[in-house]
């Protein structure tokens, strides 16, 4: 697949400030020149088409190694570890990230609702190369912001084409089923909700499964199914990309980080940290008050 015109396009829109004329609801563009070390973020739901260099993205037993040319489906919430893996100066890692309006996709479910369409292995973090049928309204997407009269216009209805070619890809299993008020996927996307926000106090997996309408079994199946972690996982990594930011950001002492995010002994923040970062959260503490 040649990515030739979306790299030129996607050099060209590289939009950081959302106030610039320009800028497209819900489009943006991560470019980098070097690999990176081992990065723990939180998706929110996206779709992200890699244009140049590799990138490997991972969340529990779910991982995927992506190329130029291949797009990522990511339909809930997810704490993902990932690493750029390709990328020079020469020839810089390029991604399109194309946020999903949940609202916006949700109008599809009429349309998409009788499509017979296999998905027995859908998965929330899910890889595939794009396909052309949504390749073409995303360029013609790129192309309004050149006029900020026609993407005010026009910009919605490009994204609702976007959306639903990616709804009918081979990917877009998981978010079919996001769209089904009481399925499972919506469920647990309602218990992602309790864990982002309270993920600082204590849960259990029966309160998880109870304000998810579940039983305690089937809610910590369909989890691990859905999302590729245990809810208890998904928690604790909540607690160390937030920890990570707030040691690299504010400086804090191990120990106020440690219980500032929900542990209860940092000797266990610490060895958890270490686990998952291959270092301990000192020497990210360190990096905070060390002079640029």
């Amino acid at each position: 697949m040649d990515m030739t015109q979306l790299i030129t396009l996607a050099t060209r829109y590289d939009v950081d400030n959302k106030s610039d004329s320009r800028a497209l609801p819900c489009l943006s563009i991560y470019c980098r020149d070097d690999i990176s070390e081992i990065e723990a973020v939180i998706y929110e739901p996206v779709v992200c088409l890699i244009l140049q260099g590799r990138k490997v993205t991972s969340i529990g037993d779910q991982r995927v190694d992506l190329r130029p040319g291949d797009a990522l489906l990511v339909s809930h919430d997810l704490p993902v570890v990932s690493r750029i893996t390709q990328a020079s100066k020469q020839k810089p890692y390029i991604a399109v990230i194309l946020s999903l309006d949940l609202g916006l996709v949700r109008s599809l479910y009429d349309q998409v609702a009788g499509a017979n369409l296999p998905d027995a292995k859908a998965r929330s973090l899910s890889a595939w190369q794009a396909d052309p049928a949504w390749l073409v309204p995303l360029i013609r997407y790129f192309e309004l912001s050149d006029n900020p009269m026609d993407a005010q216009v026009l910009g919605s209805s490009h994204l609702r084409e976007i959306y639903y070619r990616v709804l009918l890809s081979p990917i877009g299993g998981m978010l079919r089923r996001l769209l089904i008020a009481d399925s499972h996927a919506s469920r647990i996307a309602k218990a992602i909700q309790v864990l982002r926000s309270e993920f600082r106090s204590t849960l259990s997996v029966p309160d998880l499964a109870n304000r998810a309408g579940m039983s305690s079994s089937s809610f910590h199946e369909h989890f691990k199914s859905i999302t590729g972690t245990t809810p208890l996982r998904y928690q604790k990594d909540l607690r160390l990309i937030e920890a990570r930011a707030m040691l690299i950001e504010k400086g804090l002492s191990v120990s106020e980080t440690a219980y500032a995010v929900g542990y209860e002994s940092p000797t266990h923040f610490s060895r958890d940290y270490s686990k998952k970062f291959g270092m301990p959260p000192s020497r990210d503490g360190n990096r905070a008050n060390t002079p640029s």
